[in-house]
């Protein structure tokens, strides 16, 4: 493909698909010309580098995040929509959660998002100043909660690009673990269970119950000055 037959729309929305399936380390200018049918030289055209392409990639992504209406009387469900949200972009994009450790992310995606968090909280009479913490509060305990998904799929390319039968290889590790588990009482008895046999998942309804106590714990008034 010719370079000026080449649109960013383009570009960008192959590269969110390559870093889907191949992570940030699977990005190259390479790939994303075979992807797109043309020269790497052609997509330097639209694009000034790699860094410039995932910032692009990450803002697209966080457009698919939607904004829920606020709501004063409910701002416990405008702020539960909006870190459900989130937390769902961060599971198909997995990339993304590692791209905040080694890249400086910005754009509208990410600024109309952080906007209406911080909207949800000052409708519902929170000052400025505990807003900002309790929109961090949440923001950080959602990427937090979608780190074992990122990790998982990171470790499930790397094992697979050494020729690791990944499925094989978690367990092993998680016999492994289970090992190491036996001596304590508590971790013996819960050998057994889904989250146990899940590589660096948490229990089943973690995020739920957590973000529910943390909500519950956040008031006008009473978030600190």
């Amino acid at each position: 493909m010719p370079r000026d037959t080449l649109t960013p729309e383009q570009i960008v929305r192959t590269a969110v698909q390559l870093l889907d399936d191949e992570g940030l380390e699977g990005l190259n200018m390479r790939s994303l010309g075979q992807r797109l049918g043309a020269a790497a030289t052609a997509v330097y055209w639209h694009v000034k580098n790699k860094d410039d392409l995932v910032l692009l990639a990450a803002d697209r992504v966080w457009h698919e995040v939607e904004l829920p209406e606020f709501d004063a009387a409910d701002w416990h469900g405008v702020v539960t929509a909006l870190a459900d949200g989130l937390h769902a972009m961060l599971l198909r994009h997995p990339w993304l959660v590692q791209a905040f450790s080694s890249h400086l992310l910005h754009g509208t995606g990410k600024a109309r998002y952080d906007d209406r968090l911080l909207g949800a909280f000052e409708t519902a009479g929170f000052s400025p100043q505990e807003a900002d913490r309790a929109a961090g509060a949440v923001f950080t305990y959602v990427l937090g909660n979608a780190f074992g998904a990122s990790a998982t799929a990171s470790l499930t390319r790397k094992l697979r690009r050494s020729g690791v039968d990944a499925e094989q290889g978690f367990t092993q590790t998680l016999a492994k673990a289970a090992q190491a588990a036996e001596p304590f009482p508590r971790l013996r008895e819960r050998i057994d269970t889904s989250a146990a046999r899940r590589y660096a998942d948490a229990a089943d309804g973690s995020y739920e119950l957590g973000l529910r106590a943390l909500l519950d714990g956040l008031r006008p008034g009473g978030t600190g000055s």
